[in-house]
């Protein structure tokens, strides 16, 4: 995936949305933002599709419901697709917890409503770009921690590393506990558990770098083993993993 690690670089959109009048006042916003640049635009999923596949953006901002083809399938063939490396950042008018646990499974990195201010959504395209998965919106943490404590969180890509669930409920373990103490085999380090926990409670890099006294790079690398050691596709699946396996307590 691409990686924009500086506000510095310009991040490269492409927007898709059915409504012109959508497209033409984000891209007002995006562009008088600085470092951002819309590339291009798609009225539909295969639109979307091609165009994507064309211009290589480092984000799409994708709405969910269009003709033709919807953004949520259009998601699915852009993250299935080796070639394409831009992520996804879904918007929707509709606050349906559905689309959410769709958009998720599909791929997407994010997922934010058409009715949040015009600075959120310059933050989300930029945390997006950066590899952090947009995790902040309550919306998206409780339907992760619903999914989680319904069972119903196997399509965000919990089956890596996913405990038996006959063994019964466990109990969450105290905070900085090793997992090894819930009869869970998680092959990470203490550090790499560290900055899951904390990933879990929505913080972003540059705050785990802070509270843990370390450099952004470093905690990049620690997310990346995280990633790599639990077979996980992104940071969305690794709250989603460290929930589902009681690393750290449902609230």
């Amino acid at each position: 995936m691409n990686d924009v690690e500086s506000t510095n670089e310009t991040v490269r959109v492409v927007l898709v949305d059915d409504h012109a009048m959508m497209r033409e006042g984000i891209s007002v916003i995006l562009q008088s933002s600085g470092g951002i640049e819309v590339v291009g635009v798609a009225g539909n999923g295969r639109e979307a599709v091609s165009v994507v596949r064309e211009l290589a953006p480092d984000v799409v901002c994708m709405d969910v419901e269009m003709p033709v083809m919807d953004g949520l399938e259009a998601t699915r063939q852009l993250v299935a697709d080796p070639s394409v490396t831009s992520r996804v950042l879904m918007l929707t008018t509709f606050d349906r917890e559905d689309y959410l646990i769709t958009a998720l499974e599909a791929g997407a990195s994010g997922f934010l409503l058409k009715n949040s201010r015009p600075e959120q959504l310059i933050d989300a395209i930029r945390a997006v770009a950066a590899g952090e998965a947009l995790l902040a919106p309550e919306l998206t943490m409780a339907v992760i921690k619903r999914a989680v404590r319904t069972g119903g969180g196997a399509g965000l890509g919990l089956s890596a590393g996913q405990p038996d669930s006959s063994a019964g409920p466990r109990s969450a373990p105290e905070p900085g506990a090793p997992a090894e103490s819930m009869g869970i085999v998680v092959p990470l380090t203490d550090r790499e558990l560290e900055v899951l926990e904390l990933l879990a409670l929505g913080l972003s890099n540059e705050e785990i770098a802070s509270k843990l006294f370390v450099g952004r790079a470093t905690v990049k690398t620690h997310v990346s083993n995280v990633l790599a050691k639990l077979g996980l596709r992104d940071r969305v699946q690794a709250v989603a993993y460290a929930y589902r396996n009681g690393l750290v307590p449902l609230g």
